[in-house]
């Protein structure tokens, strides 16, 4: 199977739910919709399910026009954030219904939802209503009800948001494995850009319902075409800076003064964009060259195992993301430290103008 999007867009009442869009979809890879709330994720998933239709362009199935066609006549799957069950059928009826619409032959139909229930932990559970479950369990059964159907497509609307986090990664872990084997196209939307990385295959990046990269998750973490692109795989928000290319040296609008790397020196003398992920601005002096500079602090996050440490340098304000506990004070000046070879250059348009050195933008 081969979905296609030409041109797609999506306009309620004067409102831009999704501009013009293009895109090819294929089975054998997890392709990851990744953005923050309100990006046109979720407006990009109805339209590929049939149950909305785009103002303008067309979808295609295996090169069939199905722009106008209902979900009804479509062999998708979808899940969503929010739990949806028959709350008078048991667990094993809500995952057996698809298939019972279907007219399965019932040792077929007992099979699928077995095997289901025996991977997402359900199996103690089957006889439940809904009502007698917790919300991860819920939502686990819908999961499975997707998986019973093995759809050509299957759409997942940020479906793990509401499970505990033991769970959250053996499915992370599972479900590709799942669909790839299925040989079902598999659509998943997140706003994490750790679980994109984590989940692998391709994602596209989204913004305010425009696309503003899609292509293998690796090569646009460490590559992105823009500033957009680089902000969506960010997780805290990535650092900027406004910065100038002078001789030698990348000049930033706080006076500090970096010299340009291999990466930075074929960036043409001008004004541009620097960014850098809050694991990259450091609290502890590396080794080799790198820029050190006095902050303030703002916030002090503890999380257990890593701290944020939200920092003032004049009137930007960045955050630091470090292993351990980083106990500091609001008000208290601290060094930090910033290594050239992790930037990302921007020129005006946004569009990226130098990477940060490969071997080191992990």
């Amino acid at each position: 199977m081969e979905l296609v999007l030409q041109d797609v867009t999506r306009i309620v009442d004067g409102e831009i739910y999704l501009a013009q869009t293009s895109l090819v979809l294929t089975p054998g890879v997890v392709n990851v919709l990744l953005g923050p709330t309100l990006a046109g994720k979720t407006s990009l998933l109805r339209l590929m399910a049939g149950l909305d239709q785009p103002s303008t362009g067309k979808i295609l199935v295996d090169g069939r026009d199905v722009t106008g066609q209902p979900v009804q006549k479509r062999n998708v799957a979808m899940v969503y954030q929010q739990f949806i069950n028959y709350p008078t059928l048991s667990v094993y009826e809500n995952i057996a219904s698809p298939l019972r619409v279907a007219r399965l032959e019932r040792t077929e139909i007992d099979g699928r939802v077995r095997d289901a229930a025996r991977l997402l932990k359900l199996e103690p559970m089957l006889q439940r209503l809904p009502a007698e479950l917790s919300g991860g369990q819920q939502q686990r059964t819908a999961i499975a009800r997707a998986l019973v159907k093995r759809a050509e497509l299957v759409l997942m609307d940020e479906p793990l948001a509401n499970l505990d986090y033991k769970l959250r990664e053996e499915l992370r872990d599972e479900l590709p494995r799942i669909f790839t084997a299925s040989g079902s196209i598999f659509v998943y939307a997140t706003t994490e850009p750790a679980e994109a990385l984590l989940l692998g295959g391709r994602t596209i990046a989204m913004y305010q319902g425009q696309v503003a990269q899609h292509g293998p998750t690796a090569e646009l973490y460490h590559r992105p075409a823009n500033l957009t692109a680089a902000r969506v795989f960010s997780d805290p928000p990535l650092n900027r800076a406004k910065a100038t290319r002078s001789g030698n040296e990348l000049i930033l609008e706080t006076g500090a003064r970096l010299p340009l790397t291999p990466a930075l020196r074929s960036l043409p003398e001008g004004d541009y964009t620097i960014g850098f992920r809050a694991q990259h601005l450091l609290l502890d002096r590396p080794r080799g060259d790198c820029l050190a500079l006095t902050a303030i602090v703002a916030v002090s996050e503890i999380t257990g195992s890593e701290s944020y440490v939200h920092v003032d340098i004049g009137e930007q304000r960045w955050v630091a993301l470090a292993s351990g506990v980083r106990r500091y004070e609001p008000g208290q000046k601290i060094d930090i430290f910033l290594d050239p070879r992790r930037l990302f250059a921007f020129a005006a348009d946004g569009r990226i103008a130098a990477t940060a050195d490969q071997a080191l933008a992990a």
